[in-house]
């Protein structure tokens, strides 16, 4: 009983503290502050109507030439996807690279599993690959200590800061070959599946 309760506190604090994150998020994203866009142009003369700003907001994108997918989140984070690598002993390991387009430092605590046993907050935890055809999905391994086999302290990234992500996924059978790779507050994005 006592641990029920906890766990009820936990969940309670846990979409307390996912709130207030969403309520800043939501509070920056009127600052227009004359960014430029990626092509170096004033974006304020190519931006959607208020009514259709936020759904531009997360998107999939096409992939660089050398990557399989990129999406866009909230706050100007981005994950371009370079490989997922089919292993022999079972698994698929994703990488990619984080950026920060953003203009203020961000935290992956989104992006991390509900899990109350995780020891890291931000990380990509939460992420899974969804088999659509077979309607199954795969989630981020964990090691003997209930760690997950991915990313961790993705803390304090800096605006235009860059740095390495990877997510180790059971794999599914031979003759799936894409997937939709997904991520807490991102959209998903379809990727195929290497080795």
């Amino acid at each position: 009983m006592r641990m029920r309760r906890t766990t009820k506190a936990r969940g309670r604090a846990a979409v307390t503290v996912l709130t207030a994150v969403m309520a800043l998020a939501v509070a920056g994203c009127g600052d227009d502050g004359g960014d430029k866009g990626e092509d170096g142009a004033d974006a304020r003369s190519s931006k959607k109507p208020a009514a259709q700003h936020g759904e531009a907001k997360n998107r999939a994108r096409e992939p660089a030439s050398d990557g399989i997918g990129e999406m866009e989140g909230p706050d100007g984070t981005a994950i371009a996807l370079t490989s997922a690598v089919r292993d022999k002993g079972g698994f698929v390991t994703v990488n990619g690279t984080l950026t920060n387009r953003g203009s203020r430092p961000f935290n992956a605590i989104h992006w991390s599993s509900k899990e109350t046993e995780m020891k890291s907050r931000s990380s990509v935890s939460g992420a899974s690959l969804v088999d659509q055809a077979s309607k199954k999905r795969y989630l981020v391994l964990r090691d003997t200590d209930g760690e997950c086999l991915c990313s961790t302290g993705l803390t304090n990234v800096k605006p235009n800061e860059t740095r390495p992500v990877f997510a180790q996924f059971p794999a599914p059978p031979d003759d799936v070959t894409e997937v939709d790779f997904q991520l807490p507050a991102m959209p998903s994005v379809h990727i195929k599946i290497s080795g």
